[in-house]
Parts: structure tokens; C-alpha cells; sequence
């Protein structure tokens, strides 16, 4: 009995190893292309990425020739710089992601899905065939309407919702957002530093209770069934409204 249990264990560990390396390959396999479409998109990401190295570099031989130890201080240069040169490379895919997903329908609700933190994030809570729509996220400042669409339908729809949500919310602070590039309009790529820099006024549980009370109420018909990220360029927009008064 006990060598089947000791089989049993190896296995599984043998298991676990194997699939641990099969992540890894994805992982690497996944950055891997995500350098090759950002290096092809973006001709200034490797001579930045080599000037970084080369920065940390001279100021580690600096520092050595400082304390003599100029040999031990390259090493730990050459880490570095690489750290900073994969943070540069993610840094500049992000933004070319933002930039590529700005204006489209879906954008503001994708950026919303990728935020990182404790965020409870409801999409499209209401919209209309226009693609127009209201995300509802609840968070430390409370609770926060982002809107995304054609400016001035959309903040008809933010005010309708406000006054629907705040007979349940109470004294917890509501927060309105328009996504967009024009005047009192948040960018899609500052969205979560928006979010982030709101004062905090509620604590965990209170944004548990606050989730279950506005989950409780009965959700708006006829939103517009936006897709699950930026709508790809080229798309057909008609066909996807169709489908959304079809709901």
C-alpha cells in the first residue's frame, strides 16, 4: 500500500514538472512573438533596449571603479540592464496595444478586464445599439461608472445610471468616467492610473456588500452586446448592431 501511495506521489510530481515546463514554453514562446510584432512595428525598440543595457553597464563599471571592484560590478550591471530593457519592451507593447484598440467599440471595457488589483468589474451594465456603453466598477473609491461611445449619448446613459445606482448604494461615493481625448475625457491608456489615483473611502467589505446589493438589481434590457475587446479594424459594425437590437 504505501509503495502504490510512493508511485502515486512520483507521478504526480513527475506530472506537475512536466506541466511547469509546458507553461514555461508557452510563456517563453508567447514573449518571444509578442518582441518579434513589436520589434517589426516599432523601430526604435532595440536601440533603446541596447541603450539601456549599455547605461547600466557604464554606471555598474563607474561604481566598480569607484570601489576597485570593477570586474564584480559588470555582471551585476549587465543584470540589471536586461531588467530594465524587458520592462522598456513591455512598456512599449502596452502602449502600442492602447494605441492600436483606441476609438474602437469594446476598448474601454477590455482595458477595464486587464486592470491589475482588487477591482470588481461589471461590463456593459447599459448601452444602446450604437455600440454606446456604461462598465459599473466597484472599487476602495466606490463605485465607478466608465463610459465609452459617442460623448453625448454616452453621458445621457452615465446619468441614467448614476440615478438607478445611488437609491441603492447610499452614501457611497459614485465616480463618472468618459473615456475618450476630449475636454473632461480620461485616454484609454491613462484609464487605470485614473482609477487608481481616486481617493480610497470603502474597505473590502464593504465593497462585498456593496457587490452583492448592486447584483441584486434587475439588469437593464437592451444594452448593446459589445464585443469581448477592441473591435479588430476593418470590422463590421452594422452586423454587430444588428445583433445587438436583436437582444
Amino acid at each position: 500500500m504505501a509503495k502504490a501511495n510512493d508511485t502515486a506521489t512520483k507521478e504526480a510530481k513527475k506530472a506537475a514538472k512536466l506541466a511547469r515546463k509546458k507553461a514555461s514554453k508557452e510563456r517563453r514562446t508567447q514573449l518571444w512573438q509578442a518582441f518579434q510584432m513589436q520589434r517589426k512595428e516599432d523601430q526604435r525598440l532595440i536601440p533603446y533596449m541596447v541603450g539601456v543595457v549599455a547605461i547600466a553597464v557604464a554606471i555598474a563599471v563607474g561604481i566598480g571603479l569607484l570601489l576597485h571592484q570593477v570586474w564584480f560590478m559588470i555582471p551585476i550591471g549587465i543584470m540589471f540592464g536586461l531588467l530594465g530593457a524587458f520592462i522598456l519592451f513591455g512598456r512599449r507593447v502596452q502602449k502600442t496595444v492602447f494605441t492600436k484598440a483606441e476609438g474602437q467599440a469594446g476598448a474601454a471595457g477590455w482595458a477595464l478586464g486587464n486592470m491589475r488589483g482588487t477591482w470588481r468589474i461589471k461590463q456593459a451594465v447599459v448601452g444602446t445599439t450604437h455600440l454606446d456603453a456604461v462598465h459599473r466598477v466597484i472599487g476602495k473609491p466606490g463605485v465607478i461608472l466608465v463610459g465609452e461611445g459617442n460623448a453625448n449619448r454616452v453621458k445621457g446613459l452615465l446619468s441614467q445610471e448614476k440615478k438607478r445606482i445611488a437609491r441603492v448604494v447610499g452614501d457611497t461615493p459614485i465616480y463618472v468616467v468618459v473615456v475618450g481625448n476630449g475636454d473632461n475625457e480620461v485616454p484609454l491608456s491613462k484609464l487605470e492610473k485614473h482609477l487608481n489615483k481616486l481617493p480610497k473611502n470603502i474597505n473590502n467589505k464593504q465593497i462585498d456588500a456593496l457587490e452583492a446589493r448592486l447584483a441584486a438589481l434587475s439588469t437593464r434590457k437592451g444594452g448593446a452586446a459589445l464585443p469581448k475587446g477592441p473591435m479588430p479594424q476593418g470590422a463590421k459594425v452594422r452586423n454587430i448592431q444588428r445583433t445587438a437590437r436583436r437582444r
